[in-house]
């Protein structure tokens, strides 16, 4: 039987007989195919497994002769497909697969067995590995951690276990109370806070439930015995970070010569224990009678525990009685009680101290108006600085080698100081992985929640036992919520998903609660990226058609909303929205509207498209287009329009894929993908001339002119731009009308026919100044600058391009201005106005950047070098 063993160095026998695997590179290509064995792996990553500091151009040859030298070694296993190659083994001819099976079954000391050591030993280990690697070893410590549990001579075993892993809680735990069984307490208490010590050096963070279990087991022994001080505080992490404003006002309330209430209130994850505790060791020195913790969330009779705690008899009575005698001896001590993941304020009135010196925190997730005397204190996720910092002082100096994917790691974690933990800690237990990885990892939001864990820590149970406290409808408004993406919200929209008149009471409800952030007087709403990730897991349980339902109403809004903005929005759109439908009024400024929505709606069309909403998906980004075209939103123009093709295409609907492909065709022009233009456009002619949809071709014949003149084709332009000034006419679009007037004068005036192009750009001037439509007034006193230039005039040409930029400016089109003032700045130089000519082409290039205009900005920046 042959046999391959990875747990450990790599080892292949073949009928008894260990064989030679060559050198390092076929050993390695060997191991990368065994640990996804009978599955193709494809060159590139073999590529990256070999070479990571990146491939000779013989690469793909060299792994080719790799498998050639493992083949000859054992045998046709090793198989040639197209995309890579694959190895093909049997379950129990591969050690690894036998550990598992053996795992699951409860085989555990014959799984046990199987391991020589670390896996791969003798091997370099690839970032490629990283994931099996770390499953397996994780899998392995569970079952060492099993079947420990059921022997009592382990703790020198565990002692060595934990000199190899010493961020295994469950081993500390088992230590614990191995030692505290053998009756070795002092030792007991002591791998308790070398445990602590370790934890909060290595991972910021406390020993989780089970640990501090045991703790508690031994601290009750000993003070059943009398012997133990009243000292409770856990550690102090070492590495605690920000909330400089926070930690200044909780000392100044705690300093006071008064008992002082102080409740941290915050969401699932913000640090508030942590705070706590930290503020606790800061002021120890002020309270000489002890420091009392107490987690609320794990102690059945925190009053019979905090009286046990002081030596206070409990020889039963009312409550009342027993408060009494609590608050007589706190009375006479000055001690500080912290009173940690606090739920109900009414089991929390009775703990607290009525008179003397002693203080009180009390943390939360949900805010405590009704605790008496108690002073609220607030905190939220961490700034972007802060959680920076945490993140580098948990995993090193990759933090700041990758400072763009350690902020996409901090994105996904929303700045939650748990999760920024729980990320640092995969990052640091993890050195050879870097950190885009793990930023990739968390992309998906499906799985983000999965890889937010390690260890005894994990973000999702902190979420689940908020989220479990919610009453039924706000349960199910917060997992709907989840669907309006990211960026901030509007109420109506989460009323609009619910089928509800409004939605303020579930609203108020997940603020207070602490799931959902609120901004602005408006105000409008936000689930922190973790919070949305599991709302999303959570929205499995509603059925397709209510989740489908629940989209088609909130999208109804959007698009009647959106349609209205954008008919009035004030500068005209060469192009058209789709046939009307319902449109109804918004309240503001419609381009503020649109862009204030733009985020909300981007990630409701994602849904609509999985959803098979097709004509949601199309409809509204066509009628967003014109605002797209105003702010030269060029990468939200693409991405939506991706989404509208599909969605055209998938409602059958053949008008708006032509209204589509037009938009698509125009965007293109401006990013001078011409082959991509002239498709788009071709397509929409087609599609427009099938539907008899006059303004249409219209429109369409105009883009295709003006790729012909990019092209330097200007015949052929001119032809088509008249084309579509007759039809224009026809149908009585004085707008289109004006357009197409101006596209005329562009092309004579790149013919240097300037007398025929001065016509008619003074014709499109007067006849746009006719119709009130001061957009195209400018774009003709802006070719009309051209021309003044090309004459000799550049005089004239500023005058005309200063009302130009201030008519844009007053119209909110900063895609205009910054052609108009880049325009400006390309006159300035050729009158040798340096200055001027570069204080608008910066600003200029910002503007262009902004909007994703790349031709342009690499054009100003050119201008710019020339000036430096």
């Amino acid at each position: 039987m042959d046999t391959y063993r990875i747990l450990g160095p790599l080892e292949v026998t073949v009928d008894g007989r260990a064989v030679p695997l060559g050198g390092r590179k076929p050993r390695m290509l060997l191991a990368t195919l065994l640990l996804d064995p009978n599955t193709t792996v494809d060159v590139d990553t073999l590529v990256e497994v070999l070479w990571p500091d990146g491939p000779p151009r013989s690469a793909v040859a060299n792994v080719r002769t790799y498998a050639h030298t493992l083949r000859a070694a054992v045998g046709d296993r090793v198989h040639t497909r197209s995309r890579g190659y694959k190895i093909t083994v049997a379950p129990d001819e591969l050690d690894m697969t036998t550990f598992e099976v053996r795992a699951r079954a409860g085989r555990l000391a014959e799984a046990s067995a199987l391991w020589r050591g670390r896996a791969l030993a003798d091997l370099p280990r690839s970032p490629v590995w990283e994931p099996t690697l770390a499953r397996l070893e994780e899998l392995r410590l569970s079952v060492l951690e099993r079947s420990m549990a059921t022997r009592d001579d382990v703790i020198p075993e565990l002692r060595g276990l934990l000199a190899e892993h010493p961020l295994r809680e469950e081993l500390w735990r088992q230590l614990v109370l191995g030692l505290h069984r053998s009756g070795r307490a002092a030792e007991a208490l002591n791998a308790y806070a070398d445990a602590e010590r370790v934890l909060a050096t290595e991972l910021g963070t406390r020993p989780g439930l089970g640990l501090r279990r045991a703790q508690a087991v031994i601290n009750q022994a000993a003070i059943n015995a009398g012997v133990f001080p009243v000292c409770q505080l856990p550690l102090d992490i070492p590495d605690f970070t920000g909330r400089r404003t926070t930690v200044r006002r909780l000392v100044e309330l705690l300093r006071g010569p008064k008992p002082v209430v102080a409740a941290v209130t915050g969401p699932p994850g913000a640090g508030k224990s942590t705070l706590a505790v930290h503020i606790g060791h800061h002021l120890a020195g002020l309270f000489p009678d002890g420091q009392l913790y107490v987690d609320l969330r794990h102690t059945h009779d925190a009053l019979a525990y905090l009286m046990a705690t002081l030596g206070i008899p409990d020889d039963g009575g009312t409550d009342a009685v027993r408060v009494a005698r609590y608050r007589s001896a706190l009375a006479r001590r000055r001690i500080l009680l912290v009173l940690d993941n606090a739920t109900d304020v009414g089991a929390i009135t009775p703990l607290l101290p009525g008179s003397g010196g002693s203080a009180v925190i009390v943390t939360g997730r949900r805010a405590m108006p009704d605790l008496p005397g108690a002073v609220g204190v607030p905190i939220t996720a961490l700034s972007d600085a802060e959680a920076g910092d945490l993140l580098a002082r948990i995993a090193g100096r990759r933090v700041r080698e990758e400072p763009d994917h350690a902020a996409e790691v901090l994105r996904a974690c929303g700045n939650l100081p748990l999760a920024v933990r729980v990320a640092g800690a995969k990052l640091a237990t993890r050195p050879a992985v870097p950190v885009r990885v793990l930023a990739h990892r968390l992309r998906d939001e499906r799985r983000r929640l999965d890889e937010l864990t390690i260890g005894s820590m994990a973000v999702r149970p902190s979420v689940t036992d908020s989220y479990e406290r919610l009453a039924p409808e706000a349960a199910r408004a917060f997992r709907f919520a989840g669907l309006l993406g990211p960026d901030p919200f509007p109420g109506w929209a989460l009323a609009a998903l619910l089928d509800r008149p409004h939605a303020d009471d579930v609203l108020d409800t997940l603020v207070d609660a602490n799931l959902l952030d609120v901004a602005g007087s408006t105000p409008r709403y936000r689930l922190p990226d973790p919070f949305r990730s599991y709302a999303g897991e959570r929205l499995d349980t509603e059925s397709r058609h209510d989740v489908q339902a629940a989209t088609r109403r909130v999208l109804d809004a959007y698009l009647a909303l959106a349609t209205h903005a954008a008919e009035r929005i004030p500068v005209p759109f060469f192009g058209l929205l789709p046939r009307p439908g319902t449109s109804v009024a918004g309240a503001g400024d419609p381009v503020e509207w649109l862009a204030a929505e733009r985020a909300t709606v981007t990630a409701l069309l994602s849904v609509a498209n999985q959803l098979g909403l097709h004509d949601h998906a199309w409809r509204i980004p066509a009628v967003y287009a014109p605002f797209f075209d105003l702010r030269g939103r060029w990468d939200d123009w693409q991405r939506s329009h991706e989404i509208a093709l599909r969605g055209a295409r998938g409602a059958g609907d053949r008008h708006g894929e032509a209204i589509v492909q037009r938009n698509l065709g125009q965007l293109h022009l401006y990013q001078d993908n011409y082959p991509a233009a002239e498709h788009a456009l071709d397509e929409a002619l087609r599609l427009f001339t099938e539907a008899g949809d006059a303004s249409g071709v219209g429109i369409t014949l105009a883009g295709i002119g003006t790729t012909l003149r990019n092209h330097g084709r200007y015949r052929g332009a001119l032809a088509l731009h008249h084309r579509a000034r007759r039809i224009f006419v026809r149908v009585a679009e004085p707008n289109l009308e004006a357009v197409a007037r101006i596209a005329i004068g562009v092309d004579l005036l790149a013919q240097q026919r300037f007398p025929a192009a001065e016509g008619w750009l003074t014709g499109a001037r007067e006849l746009a100044a006719d119709i009130g439509d001061q957009h195209r007034e400018a774009h003709a006193l802006q070719r009309l600058a051209t021309l003044r230039g090309e004459q000799g005039d550049p005089e004239r040409a500023l005058d005309h391009l200063a009302e130009v930029t201030a008519t844009f400016q007053q119209l909110g089109d900063d895609h205009c201005v910054a052609y108009a003032r880049q325009h400006t700045a390309e006159l300035c130089l050729r009158t040798g106005d340096r200055e001027r000519a570069h204080e608008l082409l910066t600003t200029t290039l910002d503007a262009h950047l902004r909007s994703g205009d790349r031709r342009s900005a690499e054009e100003v920046s050119h201008l710019l070098d020339q000036l430096s």
